[in-house]
């Protein structure tokens, strides 16, 4: 039996898309691989409302990570810290020889505007990175009152972690003036996994001339380049998984953009105001996230047992994450999945627990 799944990625993937992929291949550097990349482009931007440099990179969206660090900074960079991906960016800049600060928050609290910039006033930095979407903890970053903070330090760049977020949450990269946002395929895109995309700014392309040890596969400049002149990735993509991206961004773009931000928000609104009856929310109020929430086991539940018992049924949640399992649990309400979808989910658990 097949698990519906209700876990924040990968995400439940719609039949068709899954289809897409049995399309017949083509070579990586024919005409017809020309028009499929650089078609999926052009709809991302239209989509993500920029003028941003973007690609799509055959890879987690950690490739990204790691490469917006490398391209962007010589030496001092701030992380902001309040979970599990956000902790991973620090390390990634430890890897990569950087030099690291970090606001160090509680798991489930938010990182706030004025925090930041505390920071900037005390020191110079390079850049920042943030994840908008904590997907350990189900909290939601202020990304638009940060932006606006940050613009008024033009010379430090914003990197932001999208991974769980984007094309589920409302991020016009720049309205918002994002120097580098990424995500993955497997979240809230509802694609198979194995897919990153990205998005550069000029300032960042900038800043990347300036910098050594940029490396090799994930080398903003290079990517770009081979772009201009071929309209091709410099190295071999998943060919199959450009198939399914392809189609399930014509699909966005038929559901409109506002429209799966408002069914993200309806779902994200359904399931947070049932854990407030039954349980408590992880994530600091008021920085609810918009596509996965991290449920307190104020009732002491089995959450191994519970998702077994609900694997018999056909769907699937999450254990809490790391340090937090059995402490949480967490339901994603991302990607394709509707609001009766929802429901469904939560008769059957209510149904489980006896609520």
């Amino acid at each position: 039996m097949h698990k519906k799944l209700f876990i924040p990625g990968p995400t439940e993937v719609r039949q068709d898309i899954l289809e897409a992929q049995a399309t017949p291949l083509i070579g990586h550097r024919m005409k017809a691989m020309t028009e499929l990349y650089t078609g999926i482009i052009s709809t991302l931007k239209e989509l993500l409302k920029t003028n941003n440099f973007t690609f799509v990179l055959t890879a987690s969206g950690t490739a990204i990570m790691e490469g917006a660090i490398r391209n962007c900074v010589n030496k001092d960079i701030l992380c902001c810290v309040n979970g599990a991906f956000s902790e991973r960016w620090f390390k990634i800049a430890k890897a990569c020889d950087k030099n690291p600060d970090a606001i160090t928050l509680d798991w489930g609290k938010a990182v706030k505007p004025e925090m930041i910039e505390e920071k900037l006033k005390a020191k110079k930095y390079e850049a920042v990175t943030l994840v908008q979407n904590e997907t350990s903890t189900g909290v939601r970053a202020p990304i638009e009152e940060i932006t606006k903070m940050m613009k008024n330090y033009p010379d430090v760049l914003l990197l932001v972690d999208t991974v769980s977020s984007l094309m589920g949450d409302k991020i016009e990269v720049d309205n918002l003036g994002i120097d580098v946002c990424l995500a993955s395929s497997q979240k809230a895109f509802a694609l198979p996994p194995g897919l990153a995309v990205g998005t550069v700014s000029e300032k960042a392309l900038k800043k990347s001339e300036t910098v050594t040890g940029r490396g090799h596969y994930c080398n903003f400049l290079d990517i770009k380049d081979y772009f201009e002149k071929k309209g091709q990735t410099p190295t071999t993509p998943a060919i199959t998984l450009m198939y399914a991206m392809n189609k399930q961004l014509d699909k966005i773009k038929t559901e409109g953009i506002d429209n799966r931000y408002k069914r993200h928000v309806a779902m994200a609104n359904h399931i947070q105001e049932w854990a407030k009856k039954h349980f408590s929310l992880f994530a600091e109020s008021g920085y609810e996230s918009v596509t996965v929430t991290c449920i307190n086991n104020t009732k002491n539940i089995s959450v191994a047992d519970l998702n077994t018992e609900l694997g018999k049924r056909g769907f699937a949640i999450s254990n809490g994450y790391g340090k937090l399992k059995e402490q949480t649990f967490r339901i994603a309400h991302m990607g394709d999945l509707t609001l009766d979808e929802i429901k469904e989910l939560i008769k059957n658990i209510e149904d489980i627990l006896k609520l």
